[in-house]
């Protein structure tokens, strides 16, 4: 066995155990640190691949970022880990089916003879020179270009929508002009008003 082969045998065990921690613990803290561990391990895995390009988009952005914000969140409310749990062995044996059939159906599709190394071998060993990235980009806005333009219309899309969702004008909100805000005075906000004082003998009877 090679060094290659070891590391890849290696990481894989390390992701296989991760994903399962994540299914399998109850809270949802250790799970979420957990997938943290299993994006390492593939990230890790697409590095021996010489897939350097994608092994860092999935640290920066679903480890610095997504979970990140999933931990944030999670943290942030107040979970009844009791609740969560009441349904836990009514449902085990229809999970466990469905654990069974996607086990079956993943290790026929997955199986030696469509992605043995016969068919699929590992990637030919580049320069020292060679950048992953580079060579992506240039496929991507070449060959891809109009795909990855949809693409990115459709998202812009989807933003422009989901912002357009949370301005709706309801009759029961009130909203403030802020170019009004810029242009109003002192006057507008504060009245003086003089009150002449009274002294102190007006108020004493004879």
């Amino acid at each position: 066995m090679t060094f290659t082969q070891l590391t890849f045998y290696l990481f894989s065990a390390v992701l296989v155990f991760a994903a399962t921690m994540v299914i399998t613990m109850r809270n949802p803290v250790k799970c979420a640190l957990f997938l943290v561990l299993a994006f390492f391990s593939a990230a890790c895995i697409w590095m021996t691949l010489e897939a350097e390009f994608l092994a860092i988009v999935l640290v920066l952005v679903y480890v610095g970022a997504v979970m990140v914000l999933f931990l944030f969140v999670v943290m942030m409310l107040d979970i009844n880990l009791a609740r969560m749990r009441e349904g836990f062995t009514r449902y085990l044996p229809v999970g466990a089916v469905i654990a069974v059939v996607m086990v079956v159906e993943m290790t026929l599709v997955l199986g030696s003879a469509n992605f043995s190394s016969d068919r699929l071998p590992r990637p030919t060993p580049h320069e020292s020179g060679y950048s992953n990235t580079k060579e992506l980009g240039e496929l991507l806005y070449t060959d891809y270009v109009y795909p990855f333009e949809i693409a990115g219309i459709i998202l812009l899309v989807a933003i422009v929508a989901a912002i357009a969702l949370t301005l709706r004008r309801r009759p029961d909100t009130k909203y403030q002009n802020p170019a009004n805000q810029v242009r109003v005075k002192r006057e507008d906000r504060i009245r003086i008003v003089k009150v002449e004082s009274e002294s102190a003998s007006g108020g004493e009877t004879e």
